[in-house]
């Protein structure tokens, strides 16, 4: 009776132990331990849990093969150069052509000879024209294969060497005329080591363009990462590897969790956005500073050209000084001042000597065959006369004994304290500067108009017979001095204002 006892405790025992976890979990170790053995990677021994010297060997020939490309890679994930580089590698002619005319130094020999204002547009024409070529098709391609180049990277830089000396203590780091002694070892040592080569290898795109990666790398290093044959072999023992899953298997035993698996290191980066806006916000910054220092050069020749290196008279009110007031108070305060100084000063010496006697001579004496066409002439030239009185009126109502300038003072006083005040200071400030642009756009057009006239009578004068001007010898009679240099001396100013005004006022007038 009792040894029947003993059979069915037996019998129910075998039953339910298919659901004991425990039980389980040692079933399927020595599944997973008799299929190690059966592998032909013979490099773990489940029966005593050691690592056998041909795992060493194993890791060894992958070191050998890409322990020199640890230094070259070693910033290769962080690094912009070869972002760079990997997408310079997909340019089209279209887009090196635009790259190289958006480098700096041709940015700077284009604004010596383009108009700085028309350069601008072009140069925002070619940023979205040079986007435009990055297609879906292309970006994708190019994220791809960086993202292949970051999983290689991360394969590359595996500690191989802290892993290898446990199986040989006295290996010496990348000494690769060495012969390793594989010591056999536990393999409890090696697990995590194990876990990270993992990560990286299962991540790693066995199936890549490495002919065109390794081209890449030489190009952002100058050295190619290893020799094609010896990791062509190193790629093609990894894919028996993972085919054979005998490197999850071991790490299974090891840490005895039958259903661990591995999660791959997967890069999966995006780089061309990040660069686009770079290679935007650069360019941009650089041409700002290159129109800015090629607008300061040609506007100190114009300057010179039409004043001298005398100072010039200022405005009283509309001046710099008054604007350290708005500014201390973090306000933008007045934002044409050097534009209107000139304009004053231009008006002040030019239009009420050369202009006016040009103006005399030609309009008040001269005969023209047909009068309507002196009327845009002469109309500018009043324009102008009425611009230099506004000027004056503008500069005196800001004074801080005028309505207006009392006005800015105590709402520059108040605005710290009174949102409204800052409100209302804001807007009178543009305001004011509304109108000096308005002046400064109006005396420019004017003074066009002018010069093209100039350029009209000039032609006339030196013609043969006179077309526009039926009296000249009376003209000359009345002149104090030569017509000719009178009408071309009186031209280039204008043309050499109207240029230093062009230079500040987007746009062109």
């Amino acid at each position: 009776m009792q040894q029947k006892v003993g059979f069915f405790e037996k019998a129910f025992g075998f039953l339910f132990t298919s659901s004991d976890p425990e039980a389980i979990k040692r079933k399927n170790l020595k599944r997973i331990a008799k299929e190690i053995t059966r592998q032909r990677f013979k490099w773990y021994k489940p029966s005593s849990g050691e690592a056998l010297p041909q795992m060493g060997k194993f890791f060894y020939e992958i070191y050998s093969t890409i322990g020199g490309a640890q230094n070259i890679l070693s910033n290769a994930n962080t690094s912009a150069v070869l972002k760079t580089i990997v997408i310079e590698d997909f340019f089209s002619e279209s887009q090196k052509k635009i790259r190289e005319d958006l480098a700096e130094e041709n940015l700077k020999e284009r604004a010596q000879k383009e108009n700085t204002n028309k350069l601008e547009l072009q140069v925002r024409k070619e940023l979205e024209a040079f986007q435009r070529d990055f297609n879906p098709e292309k970006i994708k391609q190019i994220d791809h294969i960086y993202s292949q180049i970051e999983a290689f990277s991360n394969f590359v830089l595996f500690d191989y060497y802290f892993m290898l000396k446990k199986f040989d203590s006295t290996l010496p780091e990348r000494n690769f005329s060495y012969t390793p002694k594989y010591d056999v070892i536990r393999g409890e040592y090696i697990l995590d080591d194990l876990k990270d080569f993992a990560a990286v290898a299962f991540a790693l795109p066995l199936n890549a363009d490495w002919k065109r990666i390794f081209s890449i790398i030489k190009n952002y290093k100058g050295v190619e990462p290893a020799a094609m044959n010896r990791w062509g072999k190193i790629t093609r023992t990894l894919n028996e590897v993972r085919k054979s899953n005998i490197l999850t298997m071991i790490i299974q035993h090891i840490d005895k969790n039958p259903d661990e698996q591995i999660k791959p290191a997967t890069a999966n980066s995006r780089i061309v956005d990040a660069y686009i806006s770079n290679l935007r916000t650069k360019t941009e910054s650089c041409l700002r500073q290159i129109i800015q220092t090629t607008r300061t050069s040609k506007s100190s020749e114009l300057i010179n050209q039409l004043f001298g290196s005398a100072p010039l008279n200022p405005l009283k009110n509309y001046t710099e000084a008054r604007n350290e007031d708005f500014r201390r108070k973090g306000i933008a305060g007045f934002k044409h001042l050097d534009e209107m100084n000139y304009l004053s000063a231009f008006l002040a010496i030019y239009l009420k000597k050369d202009i006016s006697t040009i103006t005399d001579l030609c309009l008040v004496r001269g005969k023209w065959a047909l009068q309507e066409e002196s009327v845009s002439f002469s109309n500018s030239f009043h324009a102008l006369m009425d611009i230099s009185g506004q000027l004056a009126e503008f500069d005196d109502a800001l004074s801080e004994d005028a309505p207006k300038g009392a006005k800015l003072k105590s709402l520059l006083m108040r605005q710290e304290h009174d949102r409204e005040a800052k409100s209302q200071l804001n807007t009178n400030l543009k305001d004011v500067n509304n109108s000096a642009l308005s002046m400064l756009t109006n005396a420019t057009q004017n003074l066009i108009i002018i010069g093209k006239n100039l350029r009209a009578i000039l032609g006339d004068y030196e013609a043969q017979p006179h077309k526009l001007i039926t009296n000249w010898k009376e003209i000359e009679s009345a002149a104090d001095s030569n017509i000719r240099e009178m009408l071309i001396n009186t031209y280039k100013k204008i043309y050499a204002f109207v240029m230093l005004m062009q230079l500040y006022l987007k746009g062109g007038a």
